[in-house]
């Protein structure tokens, strides 16, 4: 047959498979009202929760609410097609999204439309945007690590892969950053990067977007772009999406890590979808279901066991406070539904230390059990060393004159200080890291002026390559290093001190 007849004859036997052999029905409802993003449909008696719905006109919607007499619709593309009167038909499904390889290294909007110009997505399969959290039977121990590829993160509050930690600060000080970066440190990484834009500017979407294909691995990414021109639809089933596109390499036993930015934003627009389908307002005026909403979104978040097939997905939401309250309804929601938080603080922000994370504050709840075991070793006594620096600090600014052991400790401390700041975009390997918390530790830098740490930094990983290879290599098979992969860790970074300050 010619491929002509082919595609006919297909065409013929789906035109087949659909015929009905008699009469059915079909239940239909009509648009009570239209706008916002919302239509409160009447009729449809047997609607469920979630489930998908079609208008005449070929728009689609979800059920948010139903009411005695109405259901309350969130609707999934313009509404200005939707009009009081218009027919509605059930479905019988709930909203699915595409999953597979196909999406990797694509710009996609929620419902997994391109948005970058390549042509269609060519999807294995579609899933529910909706899917339970695993079993805790089918959970194992978080004991692998993330290396975000920021120091004060990688060293202090180290994170494991199937944990959620929450990225949280002011407006406009670097939380995006810190996931940026950490999508970017998995370049030569196993995982699957997914980064969903909520509520966002195009001109910040974009930026990321740039900076992924030119520093990370974008082959192994998706960006799902809901931005702040978005239907209310869109924007709050995004995260969902994120989720059931990242727990497609999960579950086959692969790795991947899902950012969120931003939950606010996402919980502002739950609260006008909620307004508008006349759910009642609570605290804030958000309603009383916002906490289940990110609770089952973030609980998806799991380190399967090996009867699963081992593969976790990671989540790292970003929140934004007013003025640095974390006791708001929102902030306080997200910090007991996460394994830990990375708190940024605007005054470090202003002073330029940056990554502007607050030692105090952050904590990962995991603990150091994830961290690589080199690393642990030597910035074990890291956090305490700085914390003890900053109160010396504060205390030395009323005068006096320090003895010699205080002298240290400050003269310590400060590149400490400067060891976690770090430029964007430019996130350390583990041995980077590990060379730099050493070289801290017993003193190295002490007789260096601490303007010269970004030289040491920058100069630091090819003379690594160059000089201490072997300990690179035992680095990157175990995470560990003997006695002679420290010494020439050591004697690699000493010999550059010597040639940048003799």
């Amino acid at each position: 047959m010619t491929p002509d007849a082919d595609a006919w004859l297909a065409r013929a036997r789906e035109k087949l498979a659909g015929a009905s052999l008699g009469p059915r029905s079909e239940q239909m409802g009509r648009v009570e009202q239209s706008g916002d993003g919302i239509a409160l449909v009447s009729g449809l008696p047997d609607a469920r929760l979630d489930e998908l719905l079609r208008f005449e006109r070929g728009q689609f919607g979800f059920a948010q609410t139903l009411d005695a007499d109405r259901i309350g619709c969130v609707l999934l593309d313009d509404a200005d097609g939707v009009e009081s009167g218009d027919k509605v038909f059930g479905t019988g499904d709930v909203v699915r999204v595409p999953v597979g390889p196909g999406l990797l290294g694509r710009v996609i909007d929620p419902l997994g439309r391109p948005l970058d110009g390549k042509g269609p997505v060519v999807a294995e399969s579609t899933a529910p945007v909706e899917s339970p959290a695993p079993a805790i039977i089918d959970r194992d121990l978080v004991t692998q690590p993330v290396q975000t590829g920021l120091a004060v993160i990688d060293t202090l509050f180290a994170l494991g892969r199937g944990q959620r930690e929450l990225i949280i600060g002011d407006r406009a000080i670097g939380k995006t950053a810190i996931a940026l970066d950490t999508i970017i440190s998995q370049k030569t990484g196993d995982m699957v990067c997914v980064y969903v834009a909520v509520g966002q500017k195009s001109a910040s979407t974009a930026r990321v977007i740039e900076a992924i294909r030119q520093y990370g691995a974008p082959e192994r990414s998706i960006v799902i772009v809901a931005g702040s021109a978005t239907s209310p639809g869109l924007q709050w089933i995004a995260p969902f999406a994120a989720f059931t596109m990242a727990e497609y390499f999960r579950d086959r036993g692969g790795h991947a890590l899902v950012v969120i930015d931003d939950l606010t934003k996402h919980a502002a627009c739950h609260r006008e979808i909620a307004l508008l389908t006349r759910q009642s307002p609570g605290r804030e005026a958000y309603p009383g279901d916002i906490f289940h909403v990110h609770a089952r979104l973030l609980e998806r978040a799991a380190k399967l066991s090996k009867e699963k097939g081992g593969g976790s997905l990671t989540a790292l939401p970003i929140a934004e406070t007013d003025a640095g309250n974390l006791s708001a309804y929102i902030p306080t929601n997200l910090i007991s539904i996460t394994d830990g938080q990375i708190v940024l603080d605007s005054k470090l922000f202003y002073e330029g230390q940056k990554p502007a994370v607050d030692v105090g504050v952050s904590v990962s709840r995991v603990g150091g059990k994830t961290q690589a075991r080199a690393l642990r070793e030597v910035a074990a006594t890291l956090r305490l060393d700085y914390a003890q620096f900053l109160e010396l600090e504060t205390f030395t600014r009323f005068g006096g004159m320090p003895d010699a052991r205080v002298k240290r400790q400050l003269t310590r401390g400060a590149r400490i200080r400067a060891l976690i700041a770090q430029p964007r975009l430019s996130p350390l390997s583990l041995g980077e890291e590990v060379a730099l918390v050493m070289a801290v530790q017993e003193g190295l830098l002490d007789a260096l002026p601490v303007e010269t740490l970004a030289t040491v930094r920058a100069r630091l990983l090819a003379t690594l390559e160059a000089e201490a290879g072997g300990a690179l290599r035992q680095l990157a098979a175990t995470g560990a290093l003997d006695d002679a992969g420290r010494a020439q860790l050591h004697a690699a970074v000493a010999g550059l001190i010597a040639d940048i300050h003799p």
